[in-house]
């Protein structure tokens, strides 16, 4: 069989790790079997390390990139309403509100 070497693990996969369940027709997991078997790793690992390459991937994909920065922007809309309301709700009882 294959050697076993560990795939890199990027910075930003380090920390907890949290349970995910995935639903997937019995075809697909018994070729996901397979090819963990083949590459000597655990289904696990082989779904850990197709996920981090689809994030890479669509890290560069111009559609995702345009969209996060739709997204970023409405993020920023709505934190300066949010913002803008708490201003004034305490702007005219003395009282400020808690900054971080």
């Amino acid at each position: 069989m294959a050697e076993k070497t560990p795939a890199e693990v990027p910075a930003t996969a380090l920390g907890p790790t949290r349970t995910l369940a995935v639903r997937m027709a019995d075809g697909l997991r018994a070729q996901l079997d397979v090819i963990a078997q083949l590459n000597d790793r655990s289904v696990t690992e082989e779904i850990r390390i197709a996920l981090e390459s689809w994030i890479e991937t669509s890290k560069s994909d111009p559609k995702v990139l345009a969209r996060a920065e739709t997204v970023r922007a409405e993020i920023e809309r709505e934190a300066k309403t949010k913002q803008s309301a708490i201003e004034a709700i305490f702007s005219g009882s003395g009282a400020k509100a808690p900054r971080k």
